[in-house]
């Protein structure tokens, strides 16, 4: 699903509120990471992620990471912050994509 800037400033207001639930560390980005997140935006849809001060990597290598090897999108970058979205596999836990389409 192809985001549009409503959608988008949707999404954003809603994830405000959020804490982050993955960190991005010293370790970087591994396949396995992708993975855990990849199973955590099944369940809630949208999530922050931070990266921590001792990661060798940047926002912006982050998101390309993320767009390249899943379908997640990168919704918004504040500073350290990433905020992702991603339409649930499981159709019971649809209820952020339901509202996102109606938008």
């Amino acid at each position: 699903m192809n985001l549009r800037g409503k959608q988008k400033r949707f999404l954003r207001s809603k994830a405000q509120r959020f804490r982050s639930k993955f960190s991005v560390g010293k370790n970087g980005l591994t396949r396995a990471w992708v993975d855990q997140l990849d199973g955590a935006l099944n369940n809630y849809e949208l999530i922050k992620i931070n990266l921590q001060q001792n990661t060798d990597v940047t926002p912006e290598e982050v998101k390309a990471y993320i767009e390249k090897n899943t379908t997640i999108q990168v919704v918004q970058i504040i500073g350290h912050v990433l905020v992702l979205f991603k339409e649930s596999d499981i159709e019971a836990k649809r209820n952020i994509s339901l509202q996102v389409k109606a938008i």
